[in-house]
């Protein structure tokens, strides 16, 4: 979280109304990625090329929770 804090002063001026609550969502993301060790690149690289096709219920199912659980499942069947 301290990259988060060292940013809030750089953040009051981030551009639109829209773009605070946007970015704290991605930085939620990122921390939780970090506190489950997930790698962030290898998580968004999945998740985001299919995102625009998912319906809204699906989205319970790409949080980095679920897919660390469903990552080290394929990897232990050796898929």
């Amino acid at each position: 979280m301290r990259p988060v804090a060292l940013g809030r002063k750089n953040w009051i001026h981030i551009g639109s109304p829209q773009a605070g609550p946007k970015v704290a969502a991605i930085l939620s993301v990122v921390e939780s990625c970090r506190r489950l060790q997930v790698p962030v690149r290898d998580y968004f690289s999945t998740i985001l090329p299919g995102l625009a096709d998912l319906p809204i219920r699906c989205l319970p199912d790409l949080t980095p929770a679920v897919w660390v659980a469903r990552h080290s499942q394929t990897q232990a069947s050796g898929a």
